[in-house]
């Protein structure tokens, strides 16, 4: 990799001086932070509070099924609990920490000092407090937190409470974040890359989250539309949804999947960037297939727009557009499969090592398959009308995105966690969180296509009996999944906050390729205040 950097004299973009030199101290840092490693820093941070928030709602919801019959919480309490589950995990946890990866490594991948719009950047991430407040704080509403499902689907919504206001509101402004925090990657991307990185020499992190950007900013408007229609309906006498003043329920359906389905790669194309980091690094290896790779993030970008109603196999819709859906989403798993075929590829006769970071990465591999495969089971119309709403749509979906967005998400702290600290974390440790968190994700879902494929409809609290077994092996796996991630937190990265362990060097790992393995760990405060130059030689900055 030294190859690739021309030098200015000495390390030119990364000065001897202190690496918190120009840090504000104390709660100023963080409150008008307008650096970029700042702000990823309480982007992940927000995003871990708010799975552990999440995690709890979801812990309750398997107390409650651990059994037949109703134990903790009423069918009332227990729709509020799936709602809000949804939305905190979606847009609290899984979107943020995305954004803090993308904040913390873009600048440092693509040699920019910094992101483009630096204010906005802290107006992004401040936004989300309050919404995260509003949202939470719901449950203590009269009548309680909004129970209309995460999709929020019509007519529910027009009868809840005053806490549905208070959900609207707060995806405003989650949806507004969004859309700031993206036009301020695709700036960043475009327009403040070092010289000589041309975007086909980009790091794949940086085209997944370029493409995961112009979704966002395509559809966030749409789930605000959607959401405003709703308050208009409940307030100002409009009729959108309402059937009883000509509306349409199934509309909100189709204009909700439109925002819907692409959001589902938005939770995931930023995870294939992090794995195509990871891999090609412990399998000391170029990727195989770099071009491909960006054409098919894109490819799955495009289709994503035209499989929308595939979620909507059971609302009458013509048998026409039944199979033209079907055969959409059919299509998406061919650019998906060329991503798995040359991660496969690129570990194919390499010098592969298992540390933590490649361990989440092939457990990713693995289990995002297996989502894969019972997604492409759903796309079949007939097939789904017998599974829709039931276990087997929650068992495919936490594959995808726990054992996807969130195991990506593992490996990128193991993997960039040395670069943010400055410390190795303890590779025992890592490994325990690996294996448990492997073994009780499986405990949890893997037993739910069995519920599913005999009927057992979600959302449900209470259940006839011969549901009992494969819940109680259910509930007791999340339990022991909750508990893995509360490990990880205080015997993990707390302690690598902390700077408690052996120091990492500048480049942790053998294999790693790319600008941000070129300043020393922890990443200086201000880095690339002159632009890293790429030599004409190089052909790309990372395989």
């Amino acid at each position: 990799m030294s190859a690739v950097l021309d030098h200015h004299g000495d390390h030119g973009h990364a000065h001897d001086h202190d690496h918190d030199h120009g840090a504000p101290r104390g709660w100023r840092r963080w409150l008008y932070a307008t650096n970029h490693k700042d702000i990823g820093t309480m982007y992940l941070l927000f995003s871990f509070t708010m799975l552990m928030v999440g995690g709890v709602l979801a812990l309750i919801i398997r107390a409650e099924l651990f059994q037949p019959g109703l134990q903790f919480v009423n069918p009332q309490l227990f729709n509020q609990l799936t709602t809000m589950h949804g939305l905190i995990m979606v847009f609290g946890a899984i979107m943020p920490a995305f954004v803090g990866f993308a904040n913390w490594m873009i600048p440092l991948q693509i040699g920019a000092p910094d992101m483009a719009f630096a204010r906005m950047n802290n107006l992004s991430f401040w936004l989300m407090i309050p919404a995260a407040i509003t949202l939470v704080s719901s449950f203590f509403f009269p009548g309680g937190a909004p129970a209309a499902g995460w999709t929020l689907y019509a007519p529910l919504t027009l009868q809840m409470g005053p806490s549905m206001d208070a959900g609207i509101f707060a995806m405003h402004i989650l949806g507004a974040s969004s859309i700031m925090g993206s036009i301020n990657i695709v700036v960043t991307i475009l327009n403040m890359r070092a010289p000589g990185m041309t975007l086909m020499k980009m790091p794949l992190f940086c085209w997944t989250w370029l493409i995961t950007a112009y979704l966002l900013i395509a559809v966030m408007p749409v789930l605000a539309g959607a959401i405003t229609m709703t308050l208009t309906d409940r307030h100002f006498g409009t009729s959108f949804f309402n059937p009883a003043g000509g509306g349409d329920p199934v509309m909100y359906q189709h204009i909700f999947w439109f925002f819907g389905h692409p959001e589902v790669y938005i939770m995931i194309l930023p995870a294939f960037g992090i794995i195509s980091a990871i891999i090609p690094a412990f399998a000391r290896k170029r990727l195989f297939g770099y071009t491909s790779m960006v054409y098919a993030t894109a490819s799955i970008a495009i289709l994503s727009f035209m499989v929308w109603a595939h979620h909507m196999f059971t609302t009458g819709m013509p048998v026409t557009g039944q199979l033209f859906f079907m055969y959409a989403t059919m299509l998406i798993a061919v650019p998906t499969g060329v991503k798995i075929f040359n991660w496969i590829a690129t570990m194919w006769r390499g010098s592969m090592t298992f540390e933590t970071p490649m361990l989440f990465a092939v457990g990713f591999i693995f289990v995002f398959t297996m989502g894969g495969f019972t997604g492409l089971i759903l796309s079949v119309a007939p097939v789904d009308i017998q599974m829709q709403d039931t276990y087997y749509v929650v068992a495919h979906f936490h594959y995808v995105l726990v054992a996807g967005s969130l195991y990506a998400m593992f490996a990128g702290v193991y993997y960039w966690g040395p670069k943010w600290t400055g410390v190795m974390y303890s590779e025992t440790r890592g490994k325990i969180h690996f294996w448990g968190s492997l073994i009780f994700f499986n405990i949890t879902f893997f037993p739910m296509h069995f519920l599913g494929l005999a009927g057992m409809p979600r959302r449900y609290a209470d259940y006839p009996m011969q549901f009992a077994d494969f819940n109680a092996i259910a509930s007791v796996g999340a339990f022991g999944f909750g508990l893995m991630q509360v490990y990880f937190f205080f015997f993990v990265v707390l302690p690598m906050m902390r700077g408690k362990g052996e120091r990492a060097s500048a480049k942790p790992w053998e294999g790693a390729e790319g600008l941000e393995w070129e300043v020393p760990s922890p990443a200086p405060f201000h880095t690339f205040e002159t632009p890293p130059k790429l030599n004409a030689a190089a052909t790309k900055v990372i395989a």
